[in-house]
């Protein structure tokens, strides 16, 4: 994919076990955290942050627009993200889902591509490794040719090699947000060279969980442009 390739020249850093560093950071908020001083947020250094917007085919995130847009006016770079139920529907169902309430994209120059968030919930859901992979190369695909950008896969390595069987098939097109709360990232899920966002606290002195862009603010900025 030609823009994750313009995106690794873009990094200043490129590394699979970066250390903390304190720009850009990031936020990911959900309904969990319906009333976010986005003025606050911005002051205390954040530059990015991912919203919920949908989980499976019968949630939309009521607290979406006004995070959505709170995050807009105070100058944000912001995406949306989907809570996958592979259980429940198609990973195409789900992704038609996603677009059609706030998770598409637009080379604005402020809008992350959307995100699948992939992780815990029943046993891998039920499915095997093979499916599971094939629910997920549905969702992905389905969610490139609205947007022509393939979304940003949200994970632990921990529930990637379980679930997925450590699948390589998503390195070369869609970009990596890791969860790991530790001083460092450890091992990446199999194919990433390097993580894009790290998800590295769930609290800490913003609302919602803390994140960290791999790189300096241009390459950040060349991410939303795509």
């Amino acid at each position: 994919m030609k823009y994750l390739t313009s995106l690794a020249l873009a990094l200043a850093v490129v590394s699979a076990t970066p250390v903390k560093r304190a720009d850009p950071q990031g936020i990911d908020v959900s309904d969990y955290q319906p009333d976010v001083d986005w003025t606050t947020v911005v002051n205390n250094g954040v530059s990015f942050a991912y919203i919920k917007a949908t989980e499976g085919t019968s949630y939309i995130s009521p607290s979406f627009s006004s995070q959505y847009i709170g995050a807009t006016n105070a100058g944000l770079i912001r995406g949306g993200y989907h809570f996958a139920h592979p259980d429940e529907s198609s990973g195409a169902t789900q992704a038609s889902y996603f677009l059609a309430n706030g998770g598409g994209w637009s080379a604005d120059g402020i809008t992350l591509p959307g995100a699948l968030d992939i992780e815990y919930g029943a046993e891998c859901y039920g499915l095997t490794a093979s499916e599971m992979v094939t629910w997920i190369e549905s969702f992905s695909n389905t969610y490139e040719a609205a947007t022509g950008r393939y979304p940003v896969i949200y994970t632990t390595t921990d529930w990637w090699s379980t679930c997925t069987g450590n699948s390589a098939a998503f390195a070369s097109n869609n970009p990596l947000w890791i969860a790991s709360y530790s001083s460092t990232i450890g091992t990446l899920p199999a194919g990433w060279e390097y993580t894009s966002f790290w998800q590295y606290a769930d609290s800490g002195p913003n609302p919602g969980d803390q994140d960290l862009w791999n790189g300096g603010l241009a390459g950040l900025q060349s991410m939303a442009l795509g």
